[in-house]
């Protein structure tokens, strides 16, 4: 909370002084331009009061970036004044192209342009009477160009300024959908290890309880699945965690992405049947991935909730993508869609594919049938 109201505090000062300087430069500009203008026949020559009527314009300036209609107003008031007071003319016009652009520039400037259009109007009437001559006479162009170049000036940066806040919130838009984006691909993480290392060991553990007496040997193979199965669990877990507590990735070797030739260790250790379609062949790593992952899930979910006693995943490698399907004989889902087949779902979307779930052939039992392009 301090370092914000140090922070807060040390901006505005930078603007005041910002805005202090401004109107010290114009200010000298003003004097130096009264100092040396001629005086024509018929003007009043410079004297006290039009030095002051100089500084009082500068002066006004600093209220340009709170209240830029509001000083616009006095600034323009006090140069038809000190044209009314028969000065020669032109000479205080810096503060007024500073009051224009400010006014421009202003975030509300509805009020400020309606007065910036009723002072150049007014000025030129006051040229007009005092030089008598025609309203489109070329003497006249040199104050009114100026004049609006001040407010195009304006609009340009505010323009600009426009754009750059669009880009900016832009930029943190997506750096904020990327952050939420990440965070659900870890809870899919998180959500298929934990499934399928409880679904590996609720299985193996199962064997290694039913041979425990008679066959030592593969009740030990049971438990050393149940153990590679916690320490790969440990590992995905670990990394995942670390994005989560820090923010960013380990700084140590990531976990290799899972891929296909993994689905022979997964059958082994869940009791799945695992059969193929066409030639394999290499795919892209996100395919890859993405297909291990919802095999993964659906072999979960079938030995965690289905209570099958076959389960049965086959890959289809056509020329376009790679077919999907996992099947068990046990009973479907009996409520809405969990977060493991929305996960599925939308895992297969983000490459383009698709995933469907649903009661399988002949009625019994529970079918995820899916396609990935690649």
């Amino acid at each position: 909370m301090r370092g914000g109201a140090v922070a807060l505090g040390g901006a505005r000062g930078r603007r005041w002084a910002v805005d202090a300087g401004i109107a010290a430069a114009a200010g000298a500009i003003t004097a130096y331009r009264i100092a040396v203008v001629a005086v024509q026949p018929g003007d009043r020559a410079p004297d006290l009061w039009a030095y002051l009527l100089g500084a009082a314009m500068a002066a006004a300036l600093l209220a340009r970036r709170r209240w830029p209609a509001a000083a616009l107003a006095v600034v323009g008031a006090l140069f038809l004044a000190y044209h009314v007071s028969r000065y020669p003319g032109g000479a205080p016009a810096a503060p007024v192209w500073v009051a224009l652009y400010s006014v421009a520039v202003a975030p509300r400037r509805r009020l400020g342009l309606a007065l910036a259009a009723l002072f150049v109007l007014l000025d030129a009437q006051g040229r007009i009477v005092v030089a008598g001559v025609e309203p489109l006479d070329a003497t006249l162009d040199s104050s009114t160009v100026v004049f609006v170049a001040a407010l195009l000036l304006g609009e340009t940066v505010r323009s600009r300024r426009i754009r750059l806040a669009l880009l900016t919130a832009e930029r943190d838009r997506t750096a904020q959908r990327r952050v939420v984006e990440e965070r659900i691909r870890i809870a899919r993480e998180l959500h298929d290890v934990t499934a399928h290392t409880l679904a590996v060991v609720g299985v193996q553990a199962g064997v290694a309880a039913d041979v425990l007496d008679d066959d030592p040997e593969q009740a030990r193979a049971a438990l050393e699945a149940v153990r590679r199965a916690a320490r790969e669990a440990l590992t995905e877990l670990r990394a995942a965690v670390g994005v989560l507590r820090d923010g960013t990735r380990p700084t140590g070797p990531e976990p290799p992405a899972p891929g296909l030739d993994r689905l022979p260790a997964l059958a082994e250790t869940t009791g799945a049947v695992l059969r193929h379609d066409g030639t394999p062949r290499p795919l892209p790593r996100a395919v890859e991935a993405t297909a291990y992952r919802i095999v993964q899930e659906a072999v979960a979910n079938a030995v965690r909730h289905a209570d099958a006693d076959r389960i049965e995943v086959r890959v289809g490698y056509r020329p376009d993508g790679l077919d999907l399907t996992v099947s068990d004989d046990g009973r479907g889902p009996t409520g809405p869609a969990g977060n493991g087949l929305r996960g599925m779902a939308e895992r297969a979307a983000g490459l383009g594919g698709w995933l469907r779930t649903g009661p399988a052939d002949g009625g019994g039992g529970f079918r995820v049938r899916g396609w990935l392009p690649g």
